[in-house]
C-alpha cells in the first residue's frame, strides 16, 4: 500500500533531492574557497586546485563501475549507506588538518556522490508513475542545480566568514538530514529487484558513433566550465582586486544564473529544439570566456568590474542552459530504451571534463597567468562547437536510416 502511495505523489523525489542537494553544495562549495584555503594550509592555489580535479576524476571513473558492482544492492539501502558514507567523509574533511586528509576525503566524496546520483535517478524513475516520471527526475536533479543557486553562495559567505573547514561540517549535516528523510520517508519495498546495466552494455551503447559524438561534447563543454571556475577566486583577486566578498558577491551570480540556465534552457529547447540552444550555448559561452581573457590582459581593477559582473551573469546561464538541451539530444539519439546507460555515461564524460578542466586551470595558473584561463575555455567551447556540428550530422543520418 504504502509503494502504491509513492506511485502516486512526488514525495520521494523530493527525499532523494534532498542527498543531491547535499552532493551538489560540496561539489561546487570549494572552488571559492580555495584563496582562504591556501593561506591555511600554506600551499598554493594551483596544488589545491589538485582537490577539485581528484574529486571530479574519481566520480567520472567510479560511478559507472561501482553503480554494475553494487547493482544487486536494494537500492534503497544502498541510497541510505551512500549517504552516510558522503556524510562521515565530510566530517573527515573537516576534521584534516593537511592536505592529504582533504585530498582523501574528496575522494570518498566522489566515490558516494558518484553511487548516489545514478541510483537515485534509476529509483525514481521506477518508483513514480509515468505521467509523473519526468517531473519526478526534474526535482531529483533540481537538488544539484539549487545546490549551485543557494547552497554554493551560502557555503561561500560562511567559508569566508567562519572558516573553510566549517562547511564541511555543514554540508555533513545535510547529508545527515538526507539520510533521515531517506530512512523515514521511503518503504522498505522499493526498488527490490531492479535491473542495472552491465559494465559491457554501458560500453555496447557509447560504441555508437552519434552517441560517442554527443558525449564528446558534453566533456569539451565540461572541460571549458572548470578551466575558469575552479580558479575564479585567483582570477577575481588579480583582476579585479575582489576580495571575499566580493568573491562571495561573483558565486552568488554565477549561482542564479545557473539556476535561470537550467530551466530557460530546457523551456527553450522544447521551443526551439534542443541542437539550437547548444550551438548558441556554446557560442554565447566561449564569448564570455574570451570576454574575461581580455578585460584582464586591457582593463584595470576599477574598469574591470562591469565587464567580468556581465560575463559571469552570462556564463552562468549559457553553461547550465546547455545542459538541459543535451541532455534532450542525447535521449533523442541514443532512442528511449538507452537513456539510463546513455545519461549515467553522460554524467561521467561531464566530470571527466570537470577534471580535465580543472588540470588544465591549474596548468595555465602554474605556467602562465590567470588571464591566459578565459582562451583556453573559450578553445574548448569551439572544439565543443564543431562537434556539434558532427553530433548533428550523425544523429540525421541515424533518422534517415530508421525512416527507411
Amino acid at each position: 500500500m504504502a509503494a502504491d502511495t509513492q506511485n502516486r505523489n512526488l514525495t520521494p523525489a523530493w527525499i532523494m533531492a534532498l542527498g543531491t542537494f547535499a552532493i551538489g553544495t560540496e561539489g561546487f562549495m570549494i572552488v571559492p574557497l580555495l584563496p582562504n584555503m591556501a593561506a591555511d594550509l600554506k600551499l598554493s592555489i594551483a596544488t589545491l586546485g589538485t582537490l577539485v580535479t581528484v574529486f571530479t576524476l574519481t566520480l567520472a571513473f567510479s560511478s559507472p563501475i561501482l553503480t554494475t558492482l553494487f547493482g544487486s544492492v536494494d537500492r534503497r539501502r544502498l541510497l541510505i549507506s551512500t549517504m552516510v558514507f558522503f556524510a562521515l567523509a565530510n566530517l573527515v574533511a573537516w576534521q584534516s588538518s593537511g592536505y592529504w586528509g582533504i585530498f582523501a576525503a574528496r575522494v570518498l566524496l566522489a566515490i558516494a556522490a558518484g553511487l548516489y546520483t545514478p541510483n537515485a535517478n534509476a529509483l525514481i524513475g521506477v518508483l513514480i508513475a509515468p505521467e509523473k516520471r519526468g517531473r519526478a527526475l526534474a526535482i531529483v536533479n533540481g537538488g544539484m542545480t539549487i545546490a549551485i543557486a543557494l547552497g554554493l553562495p551560502i557555503g561561500s559567505l560562511v567559508g569566508n566568514a567562519l572558516g573553510w573547514r566549517v562547511t564541511f561540517l555543514g554540508v555533513g549535516i545535510l547529508a545527515a538530514i538526507a539520510v533521515v528523510a531517506l530512512i523515514f520517508g521511503l518503504d522498505r519495498s522499493v526498488g527490490t529487484g531492479m535491473p542495472v546495466p552491465s559494465l559491457a552494455a554501458r560500453v555496447a551503447v557509447a560504441k555508437r558513433p552519434p552517441v560517442l559524438l554527443g558525449l564528446a561534447v558534453t566533456l569539451f563543454w565540461a572541460i571549458g566550465a572548470y578551466t575558469v571556475w575552479t580558479y575564479i577566486a585567483p582570477y577575481l583577486t588579480s583582476v579585479a582586486d575582489f576580495g571575499p566578498n566580493g568573491i562571495s558577491f561573483i558565486v552568488c551570480l554565477w549561482g542564479v544564473g545557473s539556476a535561470v540556465g537550467v530551466f530557460s534552457g530546457g523551456t527553450l529547447s522544447d521551443k526551439f529544439g534542443a541542437r539550437a540552444v547548444m550551438g548558441a550555448s556554446l557560442v554565447v559561452l566561449a564569448v564570455a570566456f574570451l570576454t574575461l581573457s581580455f578585460t584582464a590582459f586591457f582593463l584595470t581593477p576599477s574598469q574591470a568590474i562591469v565587464p567580468i559582473v556581465i560575463s559571469v551573469a552570462v556564463w552562468g546561464v549559457t553553461v547550465w542552459g546547455f545542459f538541459p538541451a543535451q541532455i534532450s539530444n542525447l535521449i533523442h539519439v541514443g532512442g528511449q530504451a538507452s537513456a539510463p546507460v546513455v545519461l549515467s555515461l553522460n554524467a561521467s564524460f561531464m566530470y571527466g571534463g570537470f577534471a580535465i578542466g580543472s588540470a588544465i586551470g591549474s596548468f595555465v595558473v602554474a605556467h602562465g597567468q590567470v588571464a591566459d584561463l578565459g582562451l583556453a575555455a573559450a578553445l574548448a567551447e569551439v572544439i565543443g562547437v564543431i562537434l556539434l556540428y558532427g553530433f548533428a550530422a550523425k544523429s540525421a543520418s541515424r533518422d534517415t536510416s530508421l525512416a527507411r
